[in-house]
């Protein structure tokens, strides 16, 4: 029970993440979050808490804490094997905009980076995606995607492996 009740959380999470970042449209930089217990965060930073309107008496409650604009990085994978958490960061998520092909198609990609970032740019049958992937440290994951050419909230897709590689790099992050 506790898992399905922390998997709903997580999910609820990532929309309120991804609808946040929608708000300000398209084409924007890739957004890390520190998911904290909302108790906590309220005893430790409450002036934050307050801006951030957060309700301390959920039990269980988790907030997302925007971590600012990210330092330069070459990759996104390079980028996340730099970062480590505090232990009273429970969870992180990481909001990002790529472009995506079909299953059936991605095998077809070139195997270089540079050559298979022109293939996708060109091919016929990409799609930009909006994502976010949210994970804890118990190991509890969730996703959501949305499609640029389907921008409305009831297209919103999700789901805890919709982006396994992205999750398991963001899930990294936390371990100790």
């Amino acid at each position: 029970m506790r898992i399905a009740r922390m998997s709903a959380l997580l999910t609820r999470i990532a929309l309120e993440i991804e609808r946040h970042v929608a708000e300000a449209g398209w084409d924007q930089h890739p957004k890390l979050y520190a998911l904290v217990e909302t108790a906590d965060l309220a005893r430790r930073e409450p002036q934050l808490a307050t801006a951030l309107a957060v309700d301390p008496s959920t039990p269980g409650g988790l907030t997302p804490v925007d971590q600012g604009e990210l330092p330069a990085y070459s990759s996104l994978d390079g980028l996340l094997a730099g970062i480590t958490w505090p232990p009273e960061v429970l969870g992180s998520a990481i909001a990002v905009e790529r472009l995506m092909v079909p299953p059936e198609v991605e095998r077809e990609m070139p195997p270089d980076e540079s050559s298979a970032l022109r293939w996708l740019a060109d091919h016929p049958r990409r799609e930009e995606v909006r994502l976010v992937v949210a994970v804890l440290r118990d190991g509890t994951r969730s996703a959501v995607l949305r499609m640029r050419s389907h921008d409305d909230e009831q297209s919103v897709l999700s789901g805890p492996d919709l982006v396994p590689g992205l999750a398991d790099a963001l899930a990294s992050t936390l371990r100790d």
